[in-house]
């Protein structure tokens, strides 16, 4: 059997890139590219729908085919889609196809996101899968903060390198394009390590469950059938209210000029902070909580990962009124809310595992996951119309009156 440290890390981090293009890498390429706030916030939260309805087709990912092979069909599909980005890019109407390339690359991604969790908890028991939880959520946000970080300091770099000979309308849409194919190579070899690395569970085949229709049914009844089902609804979907509404705002808050209310800072700074400073944070946090979590249990942890998940916001608040232009004074405050995100995320994605254990626990997973994209994704799409509205430094203090509604659900769930 293979160990767990040589494909759990690699899995996860095929499963966070992808997202972190969609969700979060886009933001600040439509940034560079000119588009406003508001409508880059609005239509990146649009891409939050496949990880939404999810749910949806996550029982032919049970009943078609296993879940190993799921994973390996979506990784390639994800590296074509990436190579379509970085081919639409240099073109006319750049936004409109890369967006079209964005949904097939999102659909792709949230199937992979099914799969990939499935495989999860077949390949690894019950104990395993709460140690490495904080590894696999370590390892999806090393996947994000390479999107937000090295990736962007290689196309903030890009950027640079092209300026210097080109106009920088040229010049930035190609400096985005050479990135995006760096990305596809990327996929393509994790696709190619996964063909031999990953173990091939003896549980891992496709649910016999008769009439297919019967059992996609099946499934939503079982599920919201389970006990606690609107207090564990609740949860999920409010868990992450303000961080819904931070993500969107937060790198271009960084970006843009001082006269508008942002610290101005380039893009190749942005990436640094992210992708070196807030990389070490959040591992140090998601391990820290996942090893905490093994030993103690959430129950014991909740309430201490619920304040560590939104407190830590606060910084964006001192940001915005004090304006530092000190780097490392910057990047700490950064650093403190990724460690914060990385012990405080790992409450809410072991309690989705401990609430869809059971036959069907694939597809729960999927149907849990569906409704927490949920919670990113309406609050995100106002976002950018909230803060062009109210400004840099009312957007905060806004933020962190969204913080309270995740305490407020904290407190009526059902642990043991």
């Amino acid at each position: 059997m293979k160990s767990p440290w040589s494909w759990i890390p690699t899995l996860y981090f095929a499963q966070g890139l992808p997202y972190v293009v969609v969700m979060a890498l886009a933001v600040i390429m439509f940034k560079r590219l000119g588009i406003n706030n508001t409508n880059i916030a609005l239509y990146t939260s649009w891409l939050y729908l496949p990880w939404v309805i999810k749910p949806l087709w996550s029982p032919l990912v049970d009943i078609v085919k296993t879940k190993r092979w799921w994973v390996i069909s979506m990784q390639l599909v994800i590296g074509g889609g990436l190579a379509g980005i970085a081919l639409t890019l240099p073109g006319p109407h750049a936004f409109r196809y890369s967006l079209a390339f964005m949904w097939l690359l999102a659909f792709s991604s949230a199937t992979h996101d099914i799969a990939a969790d499935g495989f999860y908890m077949l390949g690894l028991d019950t104990k395993k899968q709460a140690f490495f939880v904080g590894i696999r959520n370590t390892a999806y946000r090393l996947a994000m903060l390479t999107g937000q970080g090295l990736i962007i300091m290689l196309a903030g770099w890009l950027e640079k390198t092209y300026s210097s000979t080109l106009p920088e309308e040229i010049a930035v849409p190609r400096a985005w394009s050479v990135t995006f194919y760096l990305l596809a190579v990327i996929f393509v070899l994790l696709f190619l390590y996964h063909q031999f690395i990953l173990p091939k569970p003896e549980n891992d085949v496709p649910v016999k469950n008769g009439n297919p229709l019967n059992a996609f049914f099946q499934t939503f009844i079982t599920f919201f059938q389970k006990k606690g089902i609107i207090a564990a609804l609740a949860f999920i979907l409010l868990f992450r209210f303000a961080e819904s509404q931070l993500v969107k705002i937060a790198s271009s808050f960084l970006l843009d000029n001082p006269e508008i209310g942002g610290l101005g800072l380039s893009t190749m700074q942005v990436g640094t902070i992210y992708g070196v400073v807030g990389l070490i944070a959040l591992t140090i946090g998601g391990i820290l909580g996942g090893i905490l979590m093994a030993k103690n249990g959430l129950k014991h942890w909740i309430w201490w990962m619920t304040a560590a998940m939104n407190l830590p916001n606060l910084v964006y608040v001192y940001l915005a009124f004090t304006h530092p232009s000190n780097i490392w004074l910057i990047s700490s405050a950064v650093a403190i809310e990724q460690f914060g995100y990385g012990f405080g995320f790992t409450a809410l994605t072991y309690f989705m595992m401990l609430f869809s254990k059971g036959p069907q626990q694939t597809a729960h997973y999927a149907i849990c996951t569906g409704f927490m994209a949920l919670g990113m994704m309406l609050p995100g799409m106002i976002s950018g119309y909230i803060q062009e509205l109210i400004g840099y430094q009312y957007f905060f203090l806004w933020i962190m009156l969204c913080t309270i509604p995740s305490f407020i659900a904290v407190k009526y769930i059902k642990l043991t």
